[in-house]
């Protein structure tokens, strides 16, 4: 089959075959490319949506982003159950398998330094929003009998919503680094876009921790325990992931 190459993450050579189901970026089955012991998991897509220019403009095309994002992170989410791969940035193509090599070659060291860093290691996604508060808290318990009374009650409206977002920013520095304690290493990413993520709340905190599989569970557990510790705090934690927050610039 001809077309680019579309590279989902390099690795070391696993014993294991992949899902024979297993679809990758514009339904074309991942394969593997070895060079001095390394793998490469690609699988062939075609120029008219790959080649330069229109992978620009396809990546500002959300449904196109979603449905490309998906088939990546399905090829990669297989990968993590037979071996530790090491995540390329979504979009990496080359022209053919010899492009493919090259780059490996010259980022080898680098490659090989970065797993041997994540081997047996998986990534945990934990989230932290801090719900407002209901209505009924935050409106007057009754009509202010003057313009004075008014700005009063605005007054502690805006001391009482001020003191719970100090106490969800304690609460949220206090988990890190309880979670941080735990984990090998840790990233703290830019609070969540409401408008994106269609979360409820203001995301206080949005890190990755890095954590051996062999204590995943304990982790877990870990997260689990400080549910519900603090009214009003939602708790998100998600993965085991390929560990992309840990891989550097791998392009």
């Amino acid at each position: 089959m001809t077309g680019l190459r579309y590279v989902y993450a390099v690795c070391r050579p696993f014993g294991a075959p992949l899902q024979v189901q297993l679809t990758g970026v514009a339904g074309d089955p991942p394969r593997t490319l070895t060079h001095h012991g390394l793998v490469a998991v690609v699988s062939h897509v075609p120029e008219r949506d790959f080649a330069e220019e229109p992978l620009r403009r396809h990546l500002e095309d959300l449904d196109w982003l979603t449905e490309t994002a998906r088939a990546h992170q399905g090829v990669i989410d297989a990968l993590t159950t037979v071996t530790t791969p090491l995540p390329l940035r979504l979009g990496t193509v080359f022209h053919d398998d010899s492009g493919v090599r090259i780059m490996m070659e010259a980022r080898e060291e680098d490659f090989r330094r970065t797993l041997d860093r994540l081997e047996g290691r998986v990534e945990w996604g934990v989230k932290v929003y801090a719900e407002s508060e209901p209505q009924e808290s935050v409106r007057p318990a009754q009509k202010p009998a003057s313009g004075r009374d008014y700005l009063r009650q605005r007054r502690m409206q805006t001391r009482s919503h001020e003191e719970m977002w100090q106490k969800a920013e304690a609460f949220s520095t206090r988990l890190h680094e309880v979670l941080s304690a735990f984990a090998e290493d840790s990233r703290m990413h830019p609070p969540q876009n409401p408008a994106l993520s269609k979360a409820t709340g203001r995301n206080v905190l949005n890190a990755a921790y890095l954590v051996p599989r062999a204590n995943s569970e304990e982790f877990v557990e870990l997260v689990d325990r400080t549910k519900g510790e603090l009214p009003g705090m939602r708790i998100e934690l998600t993965g085991p992931w390929a560990a992309y927050s840990f891989a550097g610039e791998t392009t």
